[in-house]
């Protein structure tokens, strides 16, 4: 037996000699088979995407679910952070390790962590604002081991187009997101616009969008509005130059908690009086947005034009009828008379305190 090892291995020897000198440039190489039984620690979320309103209370579902054989951990680090519209950057949120928690910024004692158990990183937000729309990126980290979720929060609300005094294509993107702060709304999002034209809404007027691309929304294809020819859908003129570009904008806005109304009075006003007569009245004289928001959330209708601050005169209808809006239920859009004209009523907005 002993013999026979010998022969073999001194056969082998000479084989491993011989294809070295035949093949001098072969390289000898290893495989080595790794075995990985999968993560050890996954993070999910039951629903991709919440809805609410401003004013709102929300939470933004986490769930952590982690391998028993891992040891006892006093050092899990949940994170939450809002991913910015470009993916560029992350805002940050909340942080958790333990007994130590801190928020940031406009989340500043807004949020805190649902923990209804060891293994819940769920993120409750209240008084939720417009700008807390978009999307959120949960991050527990445990040891060497970790995993992220995305949520996204999306709001109730309503898209509206706009432009300022000045006229149509006055707004570089900064003053677009000026015009909007003003009118009680931000600048909105694609995919807000691409809800609204869903829903019906046709506009030929190009205008901002939060993500500094310009765009409109088309149901009904026409010469002026990209051809008559073309297809129902949002017209995209691409990303334009933020300070130089101008445009219009399209705003959003959200439920509002304080009260807007029509002011009952003797006689019409002009700009001037209009705001005083919503101060008397312990009010301020209504913004677009909050029109916007009544007529389309609350179902506001009153066939009367009234001022509104930015000195525009509008009126909302949601039942269409002759002399008001009589094919479609809109905001009907008066323009920006001359302040002094003695033409118009007002409408007012009241907060609730």
């Amino acid at each position: 037996m002993i013999p026979l090892l010998i022969y073999a291995l001194v056969s082998l020897s000479v084989a491993e000699t011989n294809l070295d000198i035949l093949y001098p440039k072969l390289e000898h190489s290893r495989t080595i088979y790794v075995i990985e039984n999968g993560p050890k620690l996954n993070v999910m979320a039951e629903q991709g995407k919440v809805v609410t309103r401003r004013g709102g209370n929300v939470t933004l579902p986490c769930k952590i679910q982690r391998d028993q054989q891992l040891p006892p951990s006093n050092k899990m680090r949940i994170k939450w952070t809002k991913l910015t519209s470009d993916y560029l950057r992350e805002v940050d949120v909340f942080v958790a390790m333990g007994y130590h928690k801190r928020s940031y910024g406009s989340f500043h004692g807004r949020v805190h962590l649902q923990g209804s158990s060891l293994m819940d990183a769920s993120l409750v937000m209240t008084d939720i604002t417009l700008d807390d729309y978009g999307r959120y990126k949960c991050e527990v980290i445990d040891g060497l081991e970790d995993d992220t979720v995305v949520v996204s929060l999306d709001l109730e609300g309503v898209v509206f187009p706009y432009f300022p005094r000045l006229g149509r294509y006055n707004l570089n993107f900064y003053d677009a997101e000026q015009a909007c702060r003003d009118q009680d709304a931000v600048v909105a999002s694609f995919d807000q616009l691409h809800d609204a034209w869903r829903g019906g809404m046709d506009w030929c007027n190009a205008g901002w969008l939060s993500d500094g691309s310009v765009q409109y929304p088309i149901t009904t294809p026409r010469e002026p509005c990209g051809g008559k020819n073309t297809v129902p859908g949002i017209r995209n003129y691409g990303l334009r130059d933020k300070d130089k570009s101008h445009y219009d904008v399209f705003c959003f806005t959200s439920f509002h908690k304080g009260d807007f109304y029509y002011l009952i009075h003797p006689s019409k006003l002009t700009y001037d009086e209009a705001v005083r007569a919503c101060q008397k009245d312990g009010a301020q004289i209504a913004k677009v947005g909050q029109m916007f928001a009544a007529w389309k959330l609350n179902k506001y209708d009153r066939c009367d034009a009234g001022w509104l601050a930015d000195a525009s005169v509008r009126y909302p209808i949601n039942h269409p009828r002759r002399r008001c809006s009589p094919t479609e239920a809109a905001v009907r859009f008066n323009g920006f008379p001359d302040k002094k004209h003695k033409l118009y009523g007002v409408y007012c907005y009241k907060e609730n305190i």
